[in-house]
């Protein structure tokens, strides 16, 4: 059976509240940043990631290392507390995003190559319609 960790940090990155979601299937780890704009209460957060979650778009696998270790409850408890303290994430994290952030822009560029040469189509047909209109003589 398959392990998958999910683990949401929520900081405060001016001007907005930011939250990171980590996904961990298989040893590979991917990422989602959702932005917030007050500060979210936990129900709040709790209640968007159940709506949410499958609508999250996800950065691309990156390859980490799992640890699988049974831990003692107390140690366990004091390293959520540490977690929370902790404003930053992980840099694995934030090379996902980044690859996230690369896959949105090379589509991005993509869609606007496809619509301006949709459009240099179009004003090319149109001279050539005008050129046969003058040619006919109307």
């Amino acid at each position: 059976m398959d392990k998958v960790t999910v683990s949401f940090f929520v900081f405060f990155e001016e001007p907005f509240w930011v939250g990171i979601l980590e996904r961990v299937t298989e040893g590979r780890l991917t990422v989602c940043k959702v932005t917030f704009g007050a500060e979210p209460k936990d129900n709040e957060v709790y209640e968007y990631l159940l709506e949410n979650y499958e609508r999250l778009r996800l950065s691309p696998a990156v390859e980490v290392a799992v640890k699988s270790k049974v831990k003692n409850p107390k140690r366990m408890q004091r390293e959520i507390h540490r977690q929370m303290k902790d404003l930053g994430f992980a840099t694995k994290s934030q090379q996902a995003l980044k690859l996230q952030q690369e896959e949105v822009k090379q589509e991005r560029k993509e869609l606007a190559r496809d619509k301006k040469e949709a459009i240099k189509q179009l004003q090319f047909e149109q001279k050539q319609q005008k050129k046969k209109e003058k040619h006919r003589g109307r």
